[in-house]
C-alpha cells in the first residue's frame, strides 16, 4: 500500500506571519490578475461543455 503523501513545508516565525496576511488580503499584479481571468474563462468553457455533453 502506498504512503500518504506528506508536506514538507513549515511556515514559523516571520514567514508564517507574512504568509497569513498574505492570504487574508492577497495582492496580484495586472499579469497575475489577467491570468485568473484567463483561467475563469477556460473553466467556464469547459464546464459548459461537460454540461452540455
Amino acid at each position: 500500500m502506498t504512503k500518504p503523501i506528506e508536506s514538507g513545508l513549515i511556515l514559523k516565525g516571520e514567514d508564517a506571519r507574512r504568509f497569513h496576511k498574505y492570504m487574508d488580503n492577497p495582492e496580484y499584479s495586472k499579469d497575475g490578475k489577467d491570468m485568473i481571468r484567463r483561467a475563469v474563462k477556460i473553466a467556464e468553457k469547459k464546464r459548459a461543455n461537460t454540461i452540455a455533453d
